[in-house]
């Protein structure tokens, strides 16, 4: 296992961290890169201080990987910390999105573009298993975590149960389970 930082990042480090979070994962991927760039990379964190960051990210409305970079710059220098996360996932991806709606609006009927898009979306699934792979991984000696987590997929993929009413149930009886007890005397 990786060694953490012991110096948090500074300012400056949390948004181009961020921003290679960002640029690395264009087009998809982001759960996957976020958690190779701060945790394996730069060792930020550890991977079950991101996979508690990144459960926490999921559970607040809006996208999963702008609440983590708000969670991860936060956690180490607060407000400040958090608006420089935020931009650094934000400014430059942004700005390129703009360009490349532009020139998909003037060139979407090419053909090229249709199949480049395509691959896009390919890759993009490959990237999102593999985030779920690792996280599996963690909790693979956890039988509880392992039947929440087939619960939940089988709740949503095969009786078609909504994300909100599945979280009201599953969430609760999650935190019930893994809430810190006192150890008895």
């Amino acid at each position: 296992m990786a060694e953490v930082a012991t110096t948090p990042p500074t300012h400056r480090q949390l948004f181009v961290g961020m921003q290679q979070v960002a640029l690395s994962s264009f087009g998809g991927g982001l759960s996957a890169w976020s958690e190779r760039i701060v945790v394996e990379e730069r060792q930020w964190m550890s991977k079950e201080e991101f996979i508690t960051g990144l459960t926490v990210a999921r559970l607040f409305p809006g996208p999963n990987q702008i609440n983590m970079a708000v969670y991860i710059g936060s956690h180490f220098r607060g407000l400040t910390g958090a608006i420089a996360a935020l931009l650094g996932i934000l400014l430059l991806p942004f700005s390129l999105l703009m360009l490349l709606g532009l020139g998909y609006y003037y060139l979407h009927e090419t053909l090229a573009v249709d199949r480049v898009l395509s691959g896009v979306i390919t890759a993009s699934a490959g990237m999102a298993l593999s985030m779920g792979f690792k996280i599996a991984g963690a909790y693979s000696r956890d039988p509880v975590a392992l039947l929440l987590a087939g619960s939940s997929f089988l709740a949503m993929s095969v009786f078609h149960v909504r994300l909100v009413p599945l979280v009201l149930v599953a969430g609760p009886l999650a935190m019930a389970w893994y809430w810190p007890r006192q150890p008895k005397p």
